[in-house]
């Protein structure tokens, strides 16, 4: 599959890199390019993780499923994000969640012990690229911080204000669009979603917010 390099440089994770320097460097790192349909499983929980995936189009919800067969959402991941990085990183390999297509996507995957090791040539990008994923890997902890701050909260209301704050202020708008439908919203906030959508129609009710479909106003 040909890949887009104009796109390429567009990514974090390619931030300060030549768009001429981009064929050697994949090539150099051993690059992958796989594309996965919705709902199709682009990488299981206890399965080893060496590589890191960015995605170049699409949706990718990082899913953890208790033994009951219950599934939390954990994070959304969009265009020019990374996932994996976490686990290929560390001593321990096996993926502790799952990954999922949340729609149709492309993604490009990275050998990890390839990014902080430099070749033999000792091409000029591997720098660059480290301080990129370094920088990225604390995005994705801020994202799960988010969470946190999130379910963290005693009501599914004070749950649903916070996401809701977090998203505003994510795209300095009091009107803006969550990424999410009432399912994965409800997956994400720890939630039955019967409750969801009865506590977002009370909560317009009560004038705090105003909603239509994945809409929303904080009021």
């Amino acid at each position: 599959m040909q890949l887009d390099f104009k796109q390429l440089i567009s990514l974090p994770i390619f931030c300060g890199i030549c768009e001429e320097d981009l064929p050697a460097m994949l090539n150099c790192l051993g690059s992958f390019q796989k594309n996965y349909q919705k709902d199709e499983i682009v990488l299981l929980e206890s399965n080893e993780v060496r590589n890191v995936g960015i995605i170049l189009s699409g949706v990718v919800h990082m899913v953890k499923e208790d033994s009951e067969g219950y599934q939390t959402l954990l994070v959304t991941m969009k265009e020019g994000e990374l996932f994996g990085e976490s686990f290929s990183c560390g001593s321990h390999l096996d993926a502790r969640v799952s990954f999922f297509a949340a729609t149709s996507c492309t993604v490009l995957f990275l050998p990890f012990y390839k990014i902080i090791h430099s070749c033999k040539m000792s091409c000029t990008f591997h720098h660059r690229l480290i301080e990129n994923m370094v920088r990225l890997i604390g995005d994705k902890n801020v994202q799960l911080m988010q969470k946190i701050e999130v379910i963290s909260k005693k009501t599914l209301r004070e749950k649903i204000l916070a996401y809701l704050r977090q998203q505003a202020m994510e795209q300095s708008s009091k009107q803006f669009t969550i990424p999410l439908g009432r399912l994965e919203l409800a997956e994400y906030l720890c939630a039955d979603r019967s409750a969801l959508t009865r506590e977002l129609s009370y909560m317009q009710k009560d004038g705090l917010i105003f909603y239509e479909k994945s809409t929303f106003e904080i009021l």
